[in-house]
């Protein structure tokens, strides 16, 4: 019996370990890849000159149709193949993992094709017949033919709960990405033609660039792996009947739909505001194309870019949850699903909270950093700070319902979400204009996040009450950076320009060393860091000297 007690407790930790560890891997991955895809932004921005308000806006014009063919490109299957690859697995099936990813790889093929192939013919309707916005999106079509493949081998990997050629390749992705498109824009802004929808479309080009580049790095961890593998399948029981590759690629289907839906939500979000933005400004206003171009920008764009850095962290645990979750479900272990998901709720909240706060406290230098001083962009960058926090819930929570293969009741969840975000769109426009899609966005999103915690509770019967206090003090510390940190500002404001680049990279950079000092020497000082990061951290707080 205590052999028994012993092991449960092992494999608890071992659950956890493998979530933290995988969550540290795909977070780092994430947040480099994401600051690589920020930084970048500087110099584009300045080598567009005046035309950057209409760069900003075509590009994610491009990109919300592109994130939506991705979407459906990739079918899901990423997650679905990760989360049937750890089913298999646990069942000791690795052959049935093999056989699951060659199959998988044939979809992504196919697949990959025929949304290339429409998004190429379809692109001036996908555009609304805009000439700027036509060229974007058929430049991207190319990376369509090879990221749904790459996706696949990622699912892949992470089935086996190798998180780090995943965070690898993200990262060697947007450094080729990144160095393409600044080497195009540069050399036509600058040194060529200066024809702006020209540099935009080179710029979104580089996603297949970088796409090539990922597929070298999962190609090197597949070979390096590949001893592991073949270990577990000469170990593995052998199938009992053969499943035909025909039968498998439906049950990756069947299996990848509900990943259509539930992991296209954020963007489906985002096609709802690029297609209904400028018919309900001009339902309640008088504004020019040019400046619904500018207000688009602002909060699609430019504050997009950065408050997406914050919503990785969630993406990066969202995709170390569902492996996890999965192979709980298949072995039926209710106390380790309860388990998982409130741990993974409180490193959710351990790491978004502050990243949201200090992003909001931070908001005006990092926008001048990027963009330029601009009051209504500051503004902007703040709020979406705060709404970055339902949407990165949302991603982990919805990552989670799948992990348990509750996928239809999510899918309930989001279509109630998006008819409260159409019925509350126009309100919402008609009373704080550029703010209102976000707004609507938030509230949506806050009731999906509600439905979801409210399903966990009732079928896990969640420790709401444990996890107060640690919830409590993530808070209380987060809120005292804050303020810290936005009081650095307002110093920094009496004595300098707030349109000084200079001033302001100084300021961003000595918040975040503040910032992040003062929650990390909290978060040790009380063993919040401890209960939820593991006994690992004891060590660094040893070496900090912190009591």
């Amino acid at each position: 019996m205590a052999n028994q007690i012993g092991s449960g407790q092992s494999g608890q930790q071992s659950a956890k370990q493998k979530m933290i560890t995988g969550s540290a891997w795909m977070t780092a991955g994430s947040i480099t890849s994401r600051i690589l895809g920020a930084i970048y932004i500087i110099p584009w921005v300045t080598w567009f000159g005046i035309y950057s308000n209409q760069a900003n806006a075509a590009y994610a014009q491009g990109y919300n149709i592109y994130n939506m063919f991705i979407t459906i490109a990739t079918a899901g299957i990423p997650s679905a193949i990760s989360k049937m690859v750890a089913h298999y697995n646990g069942l000791n099936q690795a052959n049935m993992s093999r056989k699951l990813y060659r199959a998988g790889i044939t979809v992504a093929i196919v697949s990959g094709i025929i949304c290339a192939a429409i998004m190429m013919v379809g692109a001036p309707l996908f555009a609304k017949g805009d000439k700027t916005v036509t060229p974007v999106i058929r430049s991207l079509s190319w990376a369509i033919l090879v990221i749904p493949w790459m996706s696949i081998t990622r699912g892949y990997l992470q089935g086996y709960s190798w998180m780090a050629p995943s965070a690898m390749s993200q990262f060697v992705e947007q450094l080729f990405r990144v160095i393409y498109m600044l080497s195009a824009t540069y050399l036509i802004m600058k040194l060529g033609s200066g024809n702006w929808v020209h540099a935009v479309t080179q710029s979104t080009f580089a996603a297949f660039i970088g796409a090539i580049g990922s597929v070298a790095v999962l190609g090197w961890s597949y070979l390096r792996h590949l001893g592991e593998m073949k270990e577990m399948s000469d170990r593995a029981e052998p199938l009992t009947q053969d499943v035909s590759a025909f039968r498998l690629i439906l049950d990756i289907v069947y299996q990848a739909i509900p990943f259509i839906i539930i992991e296209s939500g954020i963007t489906i979000f985002q096609l709802v505001d690029q297609y209904t933005f400028d018919p309900m400004m001009k339902a309640v206003g008088h504004f020019t194309h040019y400046q619904l171009d500018v207000l688009y920008a602002l909060f699609s764009f430019n504050a997009n870019k950065l408050y997406m850095i914050v919503i990785s962290l969630a993406a990066a645990m969202a995709v170390t949850a569902i492996p996890l979750l999965a192979e709980a479900r298949v072995q039926d272990d209710q106390q380790e699903m309860r388990d998982q998901i409130s741990n993974i709720l409180m490193l959710f909240y351990f790491v978004m909270i502050p990243a949201s706060l200090g992003l909001s406290a931070l908001a005006q230098p990092i926008y001048t950093v990027f963009y330029r001083y601009d009051p209504a962009g500051v503004t902007m960058l703040k709020f979406t700070a705060y709404i970055s926090i339902t949407l990165g819930l949302y991603t982990v929570a919805a990552a989670m319902m799948q992990g348990i293969s509750e996928n239809m009741r999510m899918m309930k969840f989001l279509v109630i979400g998006l008819v409260i975000k159409l019925v509350i769109q126009f309100p919402l426009i008609w009373l704080f204009k550029g703010v209102g899609p976000l707004l609507a966005t938030g509230l949506s999103m806050t009731v999906i996040n509600y439905l979801i915690l409210h399903s966990f509770n009732e079928e896990f019967r969640l420790p709401f009450h444990q996890m107060a206090k640690d919830t409590n003090q993530i808070l209380l510390f987060s809120l005292i950076m804050y303020a810290v940190t936005a009081a650095l500002v307002m110093v920094v404001n009496l004595f300098t320009s707030p349109y000084g680049r200079f001033a302001a990279a100084l300021t961003m950079v000595v918040g975040v060393i503040l910032g992040g000092g003062i929650y990390a020497y909290l978060s040790l000082r009380s063993r919040l860091a401890d209960r939820l990061l593991g006994p690992r951290v004891g060590v660094l707080r040893e070496k900090l000297h912190i009591r």
